[in-house]
């Protein structure tokens, strides 16, 4: 189950293993992938993308989509944050939140980056913004279903 929030409408979410995020946190995280998409370099295709991961020790670390002239050297937003986080020592998270210049639908995370979330767990959840604030609340598990990750490794046979 999701959840869908509006700036004048919120609806029950699902409960997750960070459930305990409060109303003000998540609007806190969505304002940080707002502004952090500000510093976004896109010279080329114009796509702003911020985002803002809560650790599981509550600290939020933002990333921003950064293009490069040869396409596929540029990184995610997402991907950003989970390599800042990672090298400052962080391997679990609360909840990550993305933002981009779309109004009209919310922005969702590219294949790579899911696969890259999903390396840190299923059941953290993920925001998925529109350039007013509002919001559609997810799953890792929700947008990689039936996934691969680093449990899936110590099952291969012998």
């Amino acid at each position: 189950m999701s959840q869908v929030n509006t700036k004048n409408q919120a609806m029950k979410a699902a409960d997750h293993s960070s459930a305990q995020l409060s109303a003000e946190m998540i609007k806190k995280l969505i304002e940080q992938s707002h502004e952090a998409k500000k510093q976004a370099y896109c010279p080329y295709s114009k796509f702003r993308v911020g985002s803002a991961l809560l650790t599981a020790d509550n600290r939020v670390i933002t990333g921003c989509n950064m293009e490069n002239a040869c396409n596929n050297l540029g990184i995610c937003a997402e991907r950003n944050a989970v390599a800042k986080a990672v090298s400052e020592g962080c391997r679990q998270f609360k909840a990550i939140a993305i933002a981009s210049d779309m109004t009209e639908k919310y922005i969702s995370p590219c294949g790579g980056c899911r696969q890259v979330l999903r390396e840190f767990g299923t059941n953290w959840r993920v925001f998925l913004s529109k350039a007013d604030g509002s919001y559609l609340e997810r799953t890792v598990e929700d947008l990689l279903p039936i996934s691969f990750g680093p449990d899936d490794l110590s099952k291969v046979s012998e």
